[in-house]
């Protein structure tokens, strides 16, 4: 048998072949003609609250990509057929300059936005966030903003950004629209009283994870859709939103969160919103075991890219 020189975009390739692109997406720094790019930014600099690490995500979710085989049957989307999809690649960082750090994620993805491309980026601490939706701001105008975390991110006690304020900063900086922003999860130990309190004094519609279970995946999501309407939406995912029985491999876990498959109800309760960006943040592979939680993260984040197609397909 001879085998060809090159594959080409519709053959089947071995998980375990070439280069570790998300999903196998072509490598380019070149967005003009692409709907979507696959963004890292390994970064974990604002990772101030205890394990560092995320920097390594990245490339871990890019690598346990390879194996989703690319259609999704309940969002009824094969988003690689439908639309062109690239691998960015990384913002180029400084990674022991914070604030340089934060300026190159605006740069890097305004320059994205500008060819009317759409970004979904993989972190990296939760502190990459505030850049991303300066970039998407600056764009879209304020933003829906839907938040999947443990934490609520909303910490005022601090000026410079960090994995605990990006939130905060942003809602401070006129990046999220106070009537459409939404915390789904929050959940665990609290450093001290009256942090949902204070998410909820500058907007945040907090849904706590004893909310979130009472209500059930289908009427949660529906909370979710009727609270940020027809708006352009941004969804912020922190890998520790799942209980970390599910995803122990991140830097500030906590115990009694969703299940892998309860987060996939979830995201796909989301269609038709008008989502214009999207991260997935705070993998840690060096706390990981087998992989499972870059496993879970690789799958949500092609459960985003599905929900980013349908969204461009249907608006």
């Amino acid at each position: 048998m001879k085998l060809p020189l090159h594959y080409n975009e519709h053959d089947f390739i071995p998980a375990y072949h070439g280069i570790a692109t998300f999903m196998g997406c072509a490598h380019t720094r070149n967005t003009a003609d692409a709907d979507f790019a696959i963004v890292g930014v390994p970064l974990d600099s604002g990772a101030a609250s205890w394990r560092s690490g995320t920097r390594q995500g990245p490339r871990s979710i890019r690598e346990n990509s390879l194996q989703i085989w690319g259609h999704n049957r309940h969002l009824n989307i094969t988003p690689k057929r439908e639309f062109k999809v690239v691998d960015f690649g990384d913002v180029v960082l400084e990674p022991i300059n914070l604030a340089e750090a934060a300026e190159n994620i605006t740069a890097t993805t305004s320059a994205i936005l500008e060819t009317n491309t759409q970004q979904l980026t993989l972190g990296g601490d939760h502190s990459i966030t505030h850049p991303l939706l300066k970039a998407h701001a600056e764009k879209y105008g304020p933003l829906a903003v839907i938040h999947i975390d443990s934490h609520t991110d909303t910490y005022q006690n601090l000026e410079y950004l960090e994995h605990g304020n990006p939130f905060w900063l942003a809602m401070r900086d006129g990046y999220i629209d106070p009537a459409a922003y939404i915390q789904v999860g929050i959940r665990g130990p609290q450093s001290e009283p009256g942090e949902i309190e204070e998410a909820q004094s500058i907007g945040a519609r907090v849904v706590t994870i004893e909310e979130c279970f009472e209500l059930g995946m289908p009427a949660l999501a529906e909370l979710v859709r009727q609270h940020v309407g027809d708006r352009a939406v941004y969804i912020s995912l922190d890998i520790d939103g799942v209980d970390p029985a599910y995803a122990p491999g991140t830097g500030t876990p906590e115990v009694g969160g969703f299940t892998s498959f309860q987060m996939l109800w979830l995201l796909r309760g989301l269609t038709g919103l008008n989502i214009v960006g999207a991260d997935l943040v705070e993998v840690n592979p060096l706390y990981d075991a087998g992989a499972m939680t870059s496993i879970l993260a690789a799958n949500l984040a092609f459960e985003l890219l599905c929900l980013m197609g349908v969204s461009k397909r249907e608006n």
